[in-house]
């Protein structure tokens, strides 16, 4: 992409901001003229276009009222039931931060939007970095999943696999990606990881960009490198591939690019056989600008360790979509993973807003489907307000609750700018009390603090309420890694149970008082030995989710995924006191 490319969109985003009322007008209108008599809207619109009826007889609905529809349309009915454009296939959603997957409609607009997206999300970092295109590869941990075929013929896919399977991606990966395609295909995810590590290694001194989709996916590459560095720094001293790359496409790369380079990997096991891997990032890859990957909502949690591992580079977090619709980017690349906002592009959807009432102890409550609450356009909203996201796209989707609860933090020109807050429907709860996915991050931010000055770091965490006994109570399971050779054995129980304590001092008030009554039983941290959060993640992709979109849960459903940790608890700590 040539630099004046790049101003190209910078300057269309100048002014599809400025001119983001009209604009959102304009997506509403086209999306009513060519949809309004379809089955679905027909029932509520009766084949008029004017937005005050649209707003007027339309309700809101969740997945479980469109997928009658879905399932019609993947059964084999003509899609225009649901929308007049062809459906040329689905998004699969990865079902892992919130419920199970879904199926959303894929058309060519929808397709267009995503390409034309792709290129405005990157302009504010090459405004920042420089054209990276031309300046070296992007080492970006890359995993597709096999594509389902509906009984329709229509194919489903995760938007990355999605965007991988493109003639366009394809073509410009041998010159932008440090990973060949067979490694982004291989079935087994430990065998494409390992293999796209070796080929960022092997090319170290091209990468100028490090990172992936999520930041759990950044750190998980990292992880791998600790256990599995000695092997790839054999691999390119020799010039083979571990026999245990068995994936044949995997190995035809390999045997493309791979020659022995004794020098490369003596260089490579200095950098890595050190006493601490602090910005490991900067200096295996010391040409990286930044570090690429989604950093905000449940991936927050992974900003601590992710800085200390690429000490110096900037987090960026540039965009923020689903497979629902494509929302927005972040224009200030160079700011904290805390204090990110995206700016909603007006073109992309037709959206909406349902108040969301902020209570004094800082958690949220959300408006039911039944209550009279007037949505509220997108340059209506008000700054400090939180807000459910509803949209209405161009695939099939009329005033959709997507599920995420966001706060206006500003506007850009007339259009918004919002911090996303957490997922609606992610909370805990023993009895009447309601912890939302926001409560218990703000609560294990203040417990782990205790953790900082002992040298310790909290990796990875989740929770659920365990109702074996009564009364119940909530349980976090912590993985702990130490900074520099400390272990977890050398944890103080007393320090552990003074972190459960912390965290119900930092939970909200109605938790409070259900503790005080005896209603809700003691916290409970079970901490689990290293690599246990891998498990897990190996556990969910074997389930069929990507490796891209992995989100590992806040709070966990899965009596499975319970197991799976708990079989690996290498300490149990209580809270001591019921909290003030």
């Amino acid at each position: 992409m040539a630099t004046n490319g790049c101003e190209g969109r910078l300057k269309m985003i100048e002014e599809l901001t400025t001119n983001a009322e009209q604009i959102q007008d304009e997506v509403l209108g086209e999306i009513l003229r060519r949809n309004a008599g379809t089955e679905y809207l027909r029932g509520y619109l009766h084949g008029q276009t004017e937005k005050q009826l649209f707003k007027k007889n339309v309700p809101m609905v969740t997945y479980e009222d469109l997928k009658p529809y879905i399932d019609r349309i993947a059964n084999g009915e003509t899609s225009d039931i649901l929308l007049a454009e062809p459906i040329t296939g689905f998004f699969l959603s990865s079902g892992t931060s919130g419920g199970q997957p879904k199926l959303m409609p894929v058309t060519a607009e929808v397709a267009n939007k995503w390409e034309l997206f792709r290129g405005l999300y990157e302009s504010p970092a090459m405004k920042h970095f420089g054209d990276i295109n031309q300046a070296g590869k992007r080492l970006e941990l890359m995993f597709a999943r096999p594509e389902i075929e509906t009984p329709s013929g229509l194919k489903a896919a995760s938007v990355s696999t999605s965007i991988y399977n493109e003639c366009n991606f394809r073509a410009n990966l041998p010159k932008l990606y440090t990973s060949p395609v067979e490694t982004i295909f291989c079935p087994d995810p430990n065998q494409g990881l390992y293999c796209q590590l070796l080929f960022g290694l092997i090319q170290r001194d091209e990468v100028v960009k490090v990172g992936s989709v999520f930041a759990s996916t950044v750190l998980r590459g990292i992880k791998f490198l600790e256990n599995h560095w000695q092997e790839l720094c054999y691999d390119i001293k020799t010039g083979r591939l571990s026999d245990w790359i068995t994936d044949s496409g995997c190995r035809n790369a390999a045997s493309l690019v791979m020659k022995p380079n004794p020098e490369q990997a003596d260089l490579i096991e200095t950098i890595c056989n050190c006493k601490s891997w602090e910005g490991i990032i900067r200096k295996l890859w010391p040409k990286a600008r930044y570090i690429w990957c989604i950093c905000t909502g449940i991936m927050r949690q992974y900003t601590t360790e992710l800085e200390f591992y690429c000490r110096g580079l900037p987090l960026v977090s540039d965009l923020y979509a689903c497979s629902e619709a494509i929302c927005g980017m972040n224009l200030e690349p160079l700011c904290k993973p805390c204090d990110i906002s995206y700016t909603f592009l007006p073109n992309m959807a037709y959206f909406e807003f349902l108040p969301v009432k902020n209570e004094r102890d800082g958690s949220i409550e959300m408006k039911s489907n039944n209550e009279d609450t007037e949505l509220v356009d997108l340059v209506n909203v008000k700054a400090g307000q939180c807000y459910e996201l509803v949209v209405t796209t161009c695939a099939g989707l009329y005033r959709y609750k997507v599920g995420d609860v966001l706060m206006v933090s500003g506007f850009y020109n007339n259009a918004p700018q919002f911090q996303f807050v957490e997922r609606k429907n992610v909370i805990l709860s023993v009895d009447q009390e309601k912890t939302s996915e926001t409560d218990l991050f703000k609560a294990v931010t203040e417990a782990k603090a205790l953790l900082d000055p002992l040298g310790f770091i909290l990796t990875e965490y989740t929770s659920y309420v365990d109702t074996s006994s009564a009364p119940g109570h909530y349980v976090l399971f912590w993985e702990i890694k130490g900074k520099e050779g400390t272990h977890c054995k050398e944890l103080d129980p007393k320090i552990m149970v003074e972190c459960c304590s912390r965290m119900e001092e930092s939970l909200h008030y109605t938790y409070k008082i259900y503790r005080k009554r005896n209603i809700i039983a003691a916290l409970e941290i079970r901490v689990v030995k290293q690599g246990s959060f891998e498990a897990l993640m190996d556990y969910y992709v074997s389930k069929g989710t990507s490796l891209s979109q992995y989100k590992k849960p806040s709070c966990i459903k899965s009596e499975e995924a319970v197991k799976i940790l708990d079989s690996r608890v290498i300490g149990k700590y209580f809270s001591s006191k019921s909290p003030l």
